[in-house]
């Protein structure tokens, strides 16, 4: 990965802080900054705050402390910034959340005409040139529940990508899919990355972060105990913590 050519920040985290009303702390003075491009993975053990981070990301956890900056607008409580930013900010998550009684085209197609203002001819033929890119083209008229759970997840990835989005984030994207299914969702996200969408995704698919990730954050309770290139976190951690954890999952 390391020819990739990298933009600005496009991303900028300054020590958040979130507790949630049950008095669970999960995240403590969190700081990252990613730029254009960068593909970003979250790993660590459940509970660590990686998806909690991702919601915050794009507004849909509000954080107590601290500051989010996406493409220069600041997440804060203007209304305004925060459809902003989910304009820009597609996400995938770990349950495909596929509008059942919608065929594959129409929950693509939904979104573009309702967000972006697409007419019906426009939002179909993005939503099938997307289809094709996710190698699926040939499911655009069925209905979500004819599906695999990796053909529908594949679908889920269309939808935000329809959406333009200048990042993308998975959480755990791949987690609740048979073994078979989740090289197909991989793949597809390997191109994605390929082609240079700035990504932020939390998996347990380690394989996958060695071989596609530019950067590894390690957190554990919240915080963050490593970060590094792929090349360092897997083959020279620093942390007793993280060498512990990837001898456990390696």
């Amino acid at each position: 990965m390391s020819a990739k050519q990298f933009g600005d920040y496009i991303i900028r985290v300054d020590s958040i802080g979130k507790t949630f009303d049950n008095g669970v702390v999960a995240l403590k003075n969190f700081s990252t900054n990613i730029r254009r491009s960068e593909v970003v993975v979250l790993i660590g053990p459940s509970g660590s705050g990686k998806s909690t981070f991702l919601r915050c990301l794009n507004g849909l956890e509000e954080i107590d402390t601290g500051s989010i900056i996406v493409d220069g607008i600041l997440l804060d409580d203007n209304k305004k910034n925060r459809l902003e930013i989910r304009k820009e900010v597609g996400m995938v998550f770990q349950h495909f959340n596929l509008f059942p009684h919608l065929s594959v085209l129409k929950n693509i197609t939904l979104a573009q005409m309702l967000v972006r203002k697409k007419s019906k001819g426009e939002a179909e033929d993005e939503a099938m040139q997307l289809l094709q890119k996710v190698n699926i083209a040939e499911k655009a008229n069925v209905f979500p529940s004819q599906l695999s759970g990796g053909q529908q997840q594949r679908v889920a990835i269309a939808r935000a990508l329809a959406m333009k989005p200048k990042v993308m984030m998975f959480d755990e994207a791949t987690s609740a899919l048979d073994p078979e299914m989740i090289g197909e969702v991989l793949e597809v996200m390997k191109n994605l990355a390929n082609e240079g969408m700035t990504m932020v995704v939390v998996t347990h698919e380690m394989g996958f972060a060695k071989e596609v990730s530019d950067w590894v954050i390690f957190m554990e309770d919240g915080m963050k105990v490593e970060e590094g290139t792929a090349d360092h976190f897997f083959s020279d951690p620093k942390m007793d913590r993280t060498k512990l954890f990837l001898s456990q999952i390696l």
